[in-house]
């Protein structure tokens, strides 16, 4: 049975109006994933979920981008591809596969943008692109995330300290910013001096980046 969650935020406090709560269905990050206060990449990070930890999941949006979570305590939204379940002991991302799974429906409403980051009004009106996910079935094999976590591991100080000393304009961008997202073909990325790397400013989030691949093999937070 499905239920309908609906919230509305205010100023200050975010009032729940629910149905009686099913049995959430547990899930596990793929990599380092942002817990966002609402479902898109607009909204503030109020923790990250570690790669291979487990959230409960309350339910998705309709078209099951971003799912309502809970977290060591906390409720937030996270992004559903880089989400998966087990499935007779396979992998399964939900992104895509609610039917199959099951999942609970939510929908949310923002009272006029609250909650909203501070960058809605100057870049989140004109949309860039999308980050690509490098397809569901990549995802919950690993297959680019965990090539992407191997880079990571090569990547030297000096070239995150370049990034960080070295900010760029923001490039705003529906999905997730997160280790093994691809940047589109169309955005330009900048260089990093004496690397192997190229790095990017993404949601306000800057990222290095392969350039060969066009992935982000380190988010830097």
């Amino acid at each position: 049975m499905q239920r309908t969650k609906t919230i509305l935020l205010g100023t200050a406090l975010a009032s729940l109006v629910a149905a009686p709560v099913a049995a959430a269905m547990s899930a596990s990050a793929t990599t380092d994933l942002n817990l966002r206060t609402g479902p898109g990449p607009q909204y503030e990070v109020q923790d990250v979920i570690a790669s291979s930890d487990e959230v409960d999941v309350m339910g998705c949006l309709d078209q099951a981008e971003w799912c309502e979570v809970s977290y060591n305590g906390s409720e937030g939204w996270a992004y559903s591809a880089y989400l998966t379940t087990p499935v007779e002991d396979e992998p399964v991302v939900i992104y895509e596969n609610t039917e199959r799974l099951e999942v609970e429906t939510v929908t949310y409403e923002d009272d006029e943008g609250a909650g909203v980051g501070a960058a809605a009004a100057g870049g989140w009106g004109a949309l860039a692109g999308s980050l690509l996910v490098g397809g569901p079935a990549a995802a919950a094999a690993g297959a680019v995330v965990g090539a992407v976590a191997g880079a990571e591991s090569q990547i030297e100080e000096k070239t995150v300290t370049y990034v960080v000393e070295n900010p760029v304009e923001p490039v705003y961008l529906s999905g997730e910013v997160a280790t093994g997202a691809g940047i589109p073909q169309d955005i330009e990325v900048y260089e990093v001096p004496e690397s192997d790397y190229a790095y990017l400013n993404v949601n306000e989030t800057p990222v290095v980046i392969d350039p060969e691949t066009r992935r982000i093999v380190q988010v830097v937070r």
